[in-house]
């Protein structure tokens, strides 16, 4: 009741000269998953077993394993050997069980034991194949759409995914006892997929909300399959390695899309957004103006009439448009002024003896010293700012006010102070 591996030269003939019988796995696609062995050259007059039949193994017989196989002898559907190793056989069922665990290792084996065949061998062995290939192509899609809290829109957003995963057999025996149906001679994997499809998009909604909770941007979840496949092996990994003998391998998600609620909020913000820049809004107001121009120019009814009433619009309007245009340009100007700070401060600074690109506290010339940095002041919106305008409401910085003497004593008091710090004379 085992298996021997078998060395012969196989190009001179010897192989159907020699052995009763060859097997080799029926064809697999990249789908299939399970499938008997079949008898190869049966036909070939040179094969010495006339008697054999379909379904039984003769002893003495060699079997043929192919690199990413499996090959299990069953009896009475028990598993009463195996090999994962790449390679001829020959069944001895005189022999202890040869249990060839290759690369799948230790696991394979206590699997075996649990549900090891004990009987006296019949005369109808049979030879089936596990696939220990990637399993590619198994499509996905959520039926639902799934929630994702979005950090960047601060919103609650909707979206659908749909895809591909792979999945990798690691425990064949597992997979044999747990997964293929009860005298079932092929198997693809579409053909049991219905409930770990039910198990593999409830996970996918687990996996897409820990992305949410790690801050990952809903417009990048499409491009994020590498971290998505860890995520579903840290959901779905564990249970079914342990009930099944299978894992995922990866999860390739062709498209994202989004209900219509979450499109118009994604849309809103970047709108917003784009507005909040004051080159956008000033290039934004200037193209509004120069649209009504254009549409009073080509009015049908007349263009003087469209311009009069244009004016008339600008009269009431254009104390607006004046107002945002100079509140977009203080803000560019303060912007441009603290671009200017920041590559200052990281080009280094230049002395007034000539030495350009300094960046200790003194000059490495002359040694004078660094010229101090123009100072912050903040805004009655709350923005620190360090140039004439605010960055963030255009305000213009506040003129200073200079320190004054007192008229009765003649003491010099802070500019902020409403008192004489000597005689306590009220500043007038």
């Amino acid at each position: 009741m085992g298996l021997i591996k078998a060395i012969f030269d196989a190009a001179s003939g010897s192989l159907a000269d020699q052995w009763l019988e060859v097997i080799e796995a029926d064809e697999m696609s990249d789908t299939t998953v399970f499938t008997k062995g079949v008898k190869v050259r049966k036909n070939d007059k040179r094969n010495s077993n006339k008697r054999g039949t379909e379904d039984s193994i003769s002893n003495g017989s060699v079997i043929h394993v192919y690199p990413g196989q499996f090959m299990m002898l069953v009896d009475g559907g028990k598993i009463i050997d195996f090999t994962a190793d790449e390679g001829y056989y020959k069944v001895d069922n005189t022999a202890a069980p040869s249990l060839f665990a290759g690369e799948l290792g230790k696991a394979i084996v206590d699997s075996f034991k649990r549900v090891a065949y004990g009987g006296v061998p019949s005369h109808s062995q049979k030879a089936y194949f596990i696939n220990l290939q990637e399993i590619k192509g198994i499509r996905f899609g959520t039926r639902a759409p799934v929630n994702y809290f979005d950090n960047f829109y601060n919103s609650e957003l909707f979206l659908r995914a749909h895809g591909n995963y792979s999945i990798k057999i690691i425990n064949p025996v597992k997979f044999y006892t747990e997964v293929i149906p009860k005298n079932a001679e092929r198997v693809d994997i579409n053909q049991v997929n219905e409930q770990y499809l039910a198990e593999f998009l409830e996970a996918l909604t687990a996996a897409i909300n820990q992305m949410s909770a790690d801050g990952i941007r809903i417009s990048h979840v499409a491009s994020k399959s590498r971290e998505l496949s860890q995520y579903m092996a840290n959901e779905l990994d564990a249970s079914w390695r342990e009930n099944r003998g299978f894992e995922v391998l990866s999860v390739g998600i062709a498209s994202v899309s989004y209900d219509d609620e979450s499109k118009e909020l994604i849309n809103m913000r970047n709108k917003g957004a784009m507005l909040g820049d004051p080159n956008v809004r000033e290039g934004y107001v200037q193209g509004s103006v120069a649209r009504g121009m254009e549409s009073a120019g080509a009015n049908p009814a007349g263009a003087t009439g469209a311009f009069v009433g244009m004016g008339v619009g600008m009269g009431a309007g254009g104390g607006f448009v004046a107002t945002a245009s100079e509140t977009n340009r203080k803000m560019i100007d303060a912007e441009r002024e603290e671009r200017a700070a920041a590559a200052a401060s990281v080009s280094g600074w230049d002395c007034s003896c000539g030495k350009k690109g300094n960046e200790g506290k003194f000059c490495t010339d002359c040694g004078s010293k660094r010229p101090a940095a123009p100072d912050s002041w903040t805004c009655s919106c709350g923005k620190v700012c360090t140039g004439k305008f605010c960055s963030n409401c255009g305000s213009k910085k506040p003129e200073a006010v200079a320190d004054w003497f007192c008229t009765d004593c003649g003491s010099k008091n802070s500019a902020s102070g409403k008192f004489c710090t000597t005689c306590g004379k009220r500043k007038e």
